[in-house]
């Protein structure tokens, strides 16, 4: 334990530029769900940053526009540069949709990197006192549901439905908040059927014997988002190509029913959706034909995103979604991950042998949009600096139990710098597009101080000492809590780390 303390206090993660932004401080903390198994929240869950902060007690934001003055920016797919993030409501309610799984499957790295970093900015918009409406769909029905469902021998519904129970565990071992709604593309057939007869009359479809393709000639907006022209298009990404479509770049709206398939009655005949559309439909159900946020992997900018744009704007013209965020791939071992390489790692392989706020650590040591590569040694990495952090607060909690300490006290001037710089270095890099590393690295120095207060002679006699500890431990809890790190007990997860390590070696 003490070795794996002694490694991790010397490890920080990439240091990422970011620019100089508004000292206003953090106004709340967020509340974490219960992961299931035996990950509890802390019975003292995290005080926010407020107006000081080294003030517990001046008041929050009640939310108000003008209570706001920090300002977030984030890096837009479809302007290709960071913007100033500005809600269509700024006294209302943030619209976020996030492209699911398609649950044929465990789900693997990749889908956790994507789900931890918009979880993240799940956060981080309730931090900055936002009201966010977070829509992360399922794709319940799909080629790949049907085939591995035959595969099987198994009701394609049933396997989706088993998969996606599996998803929501590991998101939840992962800490990621669950959503204010999980719409599934079964349950909102009629809404897809809305949206295709619009596209139709609008003149941006055609039907083939049962089948409904978008016409992408009759778009000419389309490939903005991703900057590909039709001659680039990939025509049969999920699908074989058709020879009856009038562009090779034409795509399904709806499929019509083939033997042993589930399917709709529709007014084209029986059938079901194709890939893209069911996004349009739902975002729209949910959020309207107009809302701030649409995010994935950056694999879905083509066809996927291109081609949803396509589909709403042609149902309805005024259609429109302000800010498209997508997060980068996961290598292995500086190789793509596929299954075709054998290299693929699903989450519950990890978790076997890490406790699963290592692999979210590891994940969040890295800029959401950059590639990550996934090794052993940086998972081992990022466990060891977890071990650390959490055994040096969990050391800070008893001591300060002990003395019945509370951050509310008076403190020395060095203690209140470091809370200050703490406070200005989390804030700046996560209004920076969510420079997750920068605002871990934030609490190095905060930790190594704590530990000479702890662990030394020289700090143990220091003035206010346990005050200090009190104070720095609050605030640190805050930065864990805004990025999903924030443990059920610092006991129970630093020894769970400890065990995890040890079997992995």
């Amino acid at each position: 334990m003490a070795a794996a303390a002694r490694r991790a206090a010397g490890l920080l993660p990439l240091l990422l530029s970011s620019p100089s932004g508004a000292r206003t401080p953090l106004r709340r903390a967020l509340s974490l769900i219960s992961p299931h198994r035996s990950y509890r929240l802390l019975s003292h869950p995290a005080r926010p940053f407020c107006t000081s902060p080294f003030s517990a007690s001046a008041s929050a934001s009640n939310g108000g526009a003008a209570e706001r003055t920090r300002e977030l920016h984030l890096y837009n797919m479809k302007s290709r540069k960071k913007e100033h993030f500005r809600p269509r409501a700024p006294d209302g309610e943030v619209g976020m949709y996030v492209c699911g799984v398609t649950p044929y499957d465990d789900s693997h790295i990749g889908h956790a990197r994507a789900y931890v970093a918009f979880d993240v900015l799940y956060r981080y918009l309730r931090n900055l006192d936002y009201e966010v409406r977070y829509v992360r769909n399922f794709t319940d029905i799909d080629d790949k549901i049907i085939a591995r469902a035959d595969q099987l021998g198994e009701d394609p519904f049933s396997l989706s439905k088993r998969f996606s129970d599996d998803f929501l565990s590991d998101m939840a071992n992962l800490q990621c908040l669950p959503p204010s709604v999980e719409p599934r593309v079964s349950d909102h057939i009629d809404q897809i059927i809305k949206m295709i007869k619009q596209i139709l009359d609008n003149n941006c479809a055609y039907v083939v014997g049962g089948d409904v393709y978008f016409s992408v000639d009759n778009f000419p907006e389309y490939g903005e988002l991703s900057g590909r022209k039709l001659d680039d298009n990939r025509a049969g990404e999920r699908v074989a190509v058709d020879e009856r479509k009038r562009n090779p770049a034409d795509f399904a709206l709806w499929r019509a029913a083939k033997d042993g398939e589930p399917w709709w009655e529709s007014p084209w005949g029986p059938g079901r959706p194709g890939w893209h559309i069911e996004c349009s439909a739902m975002s729209a159900h949910y959020l309207g034909h107009c809302f701030d946020i649409h995010g994935g992997g950056e694999d879905l900018i083509f066809p996927h995103h291109e081609n949803e744009i396509a589909q709403s704007r042609a149902a309805c013209c005024d259609s429109s979604i302000n800010y498209w965020i997508h997060n980068g791939f996961v290598n292995v071992n500086s190789q793509k991950m596929s299954k075709s390489l054998g290299n693929f790692v699903t989450i519950r392989k990890v978790i076997e042998m890490y406790h699963p706020l290592a692999l979210r650590m590891f994940l969040l040591g890295t800029h959401y949009r950059f590639p990550i590569n996934y090794t052993i040694e940086q998972l081992n990495v990022a466990s060891d600096r977890l071990y650390y952090t959490y055994q040096t607060l969990r050391d800070c909690e008893e001591s300060c139990q002990q003395q019945h300490k509370n951050p509310g006290d008076s403190l020395p001037a060095n203690t209140l710098n470091y809370i200050q710089k703490l406070h200005d270095e989390f804030e700046t890099s996560m209004s920076d597009d969510l420079h997750t590393s920068v605002a871990l690295a934030a609490i190095s120095e905060p930790l190594k101080v704590m530990n000479d207060l702890l662990h030394t002679r020289k700090g143990k006699k220091q003035e206010k000492r346990l005050e200090s500890l009190a104070a720095l431990e609050e605030k640190i809890r805050v930065v864990l809590s805004v990025l999903g790190l924030l443990p059920s007990s610092y006991h129970e997860v630093s020894a769970s780390l400890n065990t995890a390590e040890l079997v992995s070696l």
